[in-house]
């Protein structure tokens, strides 16, 4: 791990380390459900969050505070279907201090279903016969990498928690670090290594279930 100079000097000086979160909602939530680890307290990810990262620092000798500043959660849903789940980002989620929610909408296209063993695709489904397809959307991935980039060239933070395992988040990582901003990377046991090996440090969101399950 090394920290390079500017941001060294930041934190050997004991300057506050200005710090945002950056959450990919549904690459979180549905590897958390995987696990089986019950409900998750979002009152309390933020902080938890926040001095986990904090635990990473003063592990390399550096004493300056993690000064948290926002945590922005990028969430989507399907209009008919996940109609409650927006309302919870809106009415509960949002409404958290110090948290932004970016919601967006995923819209069904139609996709037929190619079979490689028989070289033929169907249109319908052969139980029900109806339109086969899925829920689309591409503007989360998007919104976090003009926020995680955007944010460190106007100076918002001088260190950003990234909570993903998507490794198509590398290329934009690299650029903020080139610029001499730092990503700690909130993963899985096991899973993200591409991303988590690209970020200037990571830490395990297993070793923090108990700090925030409800």
């Amino acid at each position: 791990m090394t920290f390079g100079g500017g941001f060294a000097m930041l934190c050997r000086g004991g300057f506050a380390v200005q710090t945002w979160i950056l959450i990919d909602y549904w690459n979180f939530s549905l590897e958390w459900r995987r696990r089986g680890y019950g409900d998750a307290d979002w009152k309390r990810i933020p902080q938890e969050f926040a001095a986990a990262t904090q635990h990473i620092l003063t592990a390399q000798g550096l004493t300056s505070p993690v000064a948290l500043q926002e945590t922005r959660v990028y969430s989507s849903y399907e209009p008919g279907r996940d109609d409650s789940h927006k309302h919870w980002l809106s009415s509960f989620l949002d409404r958290q201090p110090g948290v932004q929610v970016s919601i967006a909408e995923r819209r069904w296209r139609q996709k037929a279903i190619h079979c490689r063993s028989c070289n033929t695709s169907t249109p319908t489904c052969p139980n029900c016969n109806e339109l086969l397809g899925r829920a689309v959307e591409k503007t989360v991935d998007s919104q976090i990498v003009t926020d995680l980039m955007g944010l460190a060239w106007d100076g918002a933070y001088d260190l950003a928690i990234l909570v993903t395992s998507d490794k198509d988040f590398i290329p934009a990582v690299e650029a903020v670090q080139r610029r001499g901003k730092k990503v700690v990377n909130a993963t899985w046991k096991g899973l993200g290594i591409e991303l988590s090996t690209k970020c200037w440090a990571q830490f395990e969101v297993d070793a923090l279930v108990k700090h925030i399950q409800r």
